[in-house]
């Protein structure tokens, strides 16, 4: 039986092989507009895992890299931006002071020349067991062949990677809390006993009652995935930040058609494509790294609770587990979402002393800092 908040293994490999057809040795930018890194494979107890490759070879990283394939960014910027918009004035002088060292430190260490194993270039990335990977032959192929670069998981959450978190601990990675996640777990049994929370159950019923036209996976277009471009970075990118990745049509299109993404979405009474998802899904584990929708339209509209409940849906119909991601917090909890701690698992224990210094700095302000701060104020 494999393990819970995992993929089967033959259902990861037939979707990483997906994966690398599409972006291994290809431009990163042509799909995602904000990203340079290289994509390549290695391989562990005979699984593919898709790697990205950050850093040129002079050590210089690329400052506007997206923070899913960029340390600096996620720990740095990012991290700034997004206590500026979350969290209490009176907190963010120490915030931007506990960041601006991270960020100094990460940039001395040139922490940006990092392999990131297992990433697809996602916010949330699936994992198969931990019992199918051994880890320390893993850390041994990655220091053979990227010698002077750290190593990365990224996605890896307390409830769902309790068994990654515990070996990669033991294999000598230091573990290092990125954000916290929601996630929905047990739904169709909560639906079968008609448990599922008020707001919920009212958005599945708005999925009936809204005049918009829902448009599925197979009636997407290529219209249709140049406007979920622009929904997307109207959300995404315009009204949160410009460092989240920029997704472009031929990444929205490649996926479609490698069967990597699950789109759906709504459209107006023009025929015009109002709001978009797209579910990326790995067996009975799905997460949504595709969400947007026209922030132009009024509240009323309520195009951002469609596609959630959509989502939603999903989840209980194919009785899956559903990783929603950070942000609108709030939101999530009221409708069943539960907390998590996200970690990165970071393998440095063959570089420099200066990376680790900065390692250890960064493990000790997400720790010390950040955990308490996301879950005081429910981030």
């Amino acid at each position: 039986m494999n393990a819970p908040g995992t993929v089967p293994r033959a259902c990861f490999a037939d979707k990483a092989s997906a994966f690398l057809h599409v972006h291994r040795g290809q431009a990163s930018q042509p799909f995602v507009a904000n990203l340079v890194t290289q994509v390549d494979v290695v391989e562990a107890g005979g699984l593919p895992l898709p790697v990205t490759i950050n850093g040129s070879e002079d050590g210089a990283g690329h400052d506007g890299n997206a923070w899913v394939c960029s340390p600096i960014t996620t720990y740095g910027r990012y991290a700034a931006e997004e206590s500026e918009r979350l969290m209490p004035r009176v907190l963010r002088p120490l915030l931007r002071g506990a960041i601006g060292v991270a960020d100094a430190w990460m940039r001395h260490a040139q922490l940006d020349r990092a392999v990131a194993v297992n990433n697809w270039l996602v916010s949330t990335n699936l994992y198969p067991s931990a019992a199918e990977v051994d880890l320390d032959a893993l850390v041994r192929t990655c220091r053979e062949r990227w010698p002077d670069r750290a190593i990365w998981l990224r996605s890896l959450n307390t409830t769902q990677h309790a068994a990654w978190l515990r070996a990669a601990h033991g294999a000598g990675f230091d573990l290092i809390p990125t954000r916290q996640v929601y996630l929905f777990q047990h739904l169709q049994r909560a639906s079968r006993m008609s448990e599922l929370r008020r707001d919920l159950r009212r958005d599945l019923k708005l999925l009936e009652a809204t005049p918009l036209t829902f448009v599925p996976h197979d009636a997407f277009t290529d219209a249709d995935f140049a406007q979920a471009e622009r929904l997307y970075a109207q959300l995404y990118l315009d009204k949160y930040s410009a460092l989240n990745p920029r997704y472009t049509a031929a990444f929205v299109r490649a996926w479609h058609a490698a069967g990597l993404l699950e789109c759906a979405g709504f459209r107006d009474a023009q025929g015009v494509l109002r709001a978009v998802v797209g579910v990326f899904g790995q067996g009975p584990l799905l997460t949504a790294p595709l969400v947007g929708y026209d922030t132009t339209w009024p509240q009323q509209a309520a195009l951002y609770r469609l596609l959630m409940a959509h989502v939603l849906r999903l989840t209980i119909t194919r009785d899956a587990e559903l990783n929603l991601s950070a942000g609108a917090a709030h939101f999530k909890r009221l409708r069943g979402g539960v907390p998590a701690i996200e970690m990165s698992a970071v393998y440095c224990g063959h570089l420099p002393t200066a990376t680790r210094r900065a390692m250890a700095v960064l493990r000790t302000l997400t720790t010390r800092i950040g955990v308490p701060i996301m879950q005081r104020f429910q981030l």
